[in-house]
């Protein structure tokens, strides 16, 4: 069967991140980044994997690019390391850094590629965490300054600006979990770090709009679950209500609606007093978007739970008393989250919904991770395939039902850095051998190029 046509002009990319495939992280002038930091700590990452070399992009760009122009992408979705650009996370823009965007940008122009440049994909410059992190307010602002540098050099050539992404992350899996960088577990700081995050997108957006050079626009990318109660009993469904908030609201109300999410006082007054909010704050976190951001990998299914620390006054914020019941007869990808299409179509149609001012949206992150093996030198991935196939479908369901979304921009380009799970897992289109850094196309490459330039349908390989 024919896959169902999308909407003309639709836009078909693919994404990386700055820590995840550049390395070099000791040329250019860089400075240390919180990841840096992170992943050199003995335990904090598997097998002590570090970002010092990725992907070696920082060298190998324009093959990588040569890889995206074969793939018939139209858009590519980087970001700028700001250690790079500010090796302090303030003062003058460091040359050598800002000429590697300036090359790489240039190429993409080169290919008839569309840069969609994100500011922030977690690598704060380690001098700022030193002086309280996402904690304080003045990140925010150095933020806005570092915004305002790179938007000032390249907004001639990158028309898509994206402040943050997955500010969740940044806040509550760095400063609660302790999983990311930069390993904390607070609950008041991560509130903060959540607080600041949303500030610094609101001030970045109004220093990059006061000197804005043409049309190009700015938006910001936000991590979402559709939540669905694991069963009907109420406190279920009570423990989805927190799960929502801690997952979406805390970012897209205040973001899509301008208002302070619902039930968080109550949530959170135990440990938290809220006094890193300012007069005038929402203000400038409710910015007019142009776009949203979207990244969705799996639905939620909330049950309620015991929290891990009985004393509430010292609990971190995450722990909010739920688990993730998905059901068992879902596939699970190779992270162990539940493989279900119909989660993103309803997460879209939530968006829609809950907010009626919702900007035009982009699939900016969605794709999975399973064991891949080079066998005769190719990569099959039948189940990545199935994956894509059916996320895709989800998202032409709705914008059958009237949600504007307007691209899909796969994750990954290619194997990378995951994190704290280091070199263990793959998510690329393109398979990466660490230790030549050989690129080597999948099956999911030629199937997703097939449907990107229209020359083939969903059911072939």
């Amino acid at each position: 069967m024919d896959f169902p046509a999308f909407p003309e002009g639709f836009v078909w990319g693919t994404s990386t991140a700055a820590y995840q495939i550049e390395g070099a992280v000791g040329e250019s002038g860089r400075g240390p980044s919180i990841w840096d930091t992170f992943s050199h700590t003995p335990g904090r990452t598997a097998h002590g994997d570090t970002g010092d070399v990725a992907c070696d992009h920082f060298h190998r760009y324009r093959d990588d690019i040569g890889l995206m122009t074969d793939l018939g992408v139209a858009a590519y979705r980087f970001s700028v390391a700001w250690p790079r650009i500010q090796p302090d996370g303030k003062g003058p823009a460091n040359v050598e850094g800002l000429d590697f965007y300036q090359r790489l940008v240039d190429e993409l122009g080169d290919a008839g590629i569309t840069p969609f440049l994100t500011l922030y994909h977690w690598d704060l410059p380690q001098a700022l965490e030193d002086a309280g992190g996402w904690r304080v307010r003045d990140t925010a602002e150095r933020f806005a300054e570092y915004a305002a540098i790179v938007h000032s050099a390249l907004a001639d050539r990158v028309p898509m600006w994206t402040t943050l992404n997955e500010p969740f992350c940044s806040a509550f899996i760095g400063y609660s979990e302790g999983r990311h960088a930069p390993g904390a577990t607070e609950g008041h700081g991560a509130l903060a770090a959540a607080h600041h995050l949303l500030l610094g997108h609101g001030l970045a957006v109004k220093a990059m709009r006061a000197q804005q050079y043409g049309d190009e626009k700015f938006g910001i990318t936000l991590n979402m679950a559709h939540v669905t109660p694991a069963t009907d009993d109420p406190a279920d469904v009570a423990a989805a209500q927190r799960s929502d908030l801690l997952q979406n609201r805390v970012f897209s109300d205040p973001i899509l609606a301008g208002r302070w999410p619902s039930g968080e006082a109550e949530l959170w007054s135990p440990i938290s007093d809220f006094s890193f909010r300012k007069a005038g704050d929402l203000d400038i976190v409710h910015q007019p978007l142009d776009f949203l951001g979207l990244n969705n990998y799996a639905p939620t299914y909330a049950k309620n739970a015991p929290t891990v620390d009985g004393d509430v006054t010292f609990r971190v914020a995450t722990d909010i008393g739920v688990v993730d019941n998905p059901p068992a007869t879902l596939g699970r990808t190779a992270m162990g989250w539940p493989v279900e299409a119909d989660g993103l179509r309803r997460l879209l149609v939530w968006l829609r919904d809950s907010y009626p001012q919702l900007p035009p949206v982009y699939i900016t992150e969605n794709g999975c991770a399973y064991v891949d093996t080079v066998v005769d030198g190719k990569v099959d991935d039948p189940e990545r395939i199935a994956y894509f196939d059916s996320h895709l479908r989800a998202v032409r369901q709705a914008i059958d039902e009237d949600v504007d979304v307007r691209g899909y921009i796969a994750w990954s380009l290619m194997d990378n850095f995951e994190w704290g799970y280091g070199y263990t897992k793959r998510f690329g289109l393109v398979y990466v051998d660490y230790q030549t850094q050989q690129r080597i196309p999948k099956s999911s490459y030629y199937w997703y190029k097939k449907l990107v330039t229209r020359r083939g349908d969903s059911n072939e390989g």
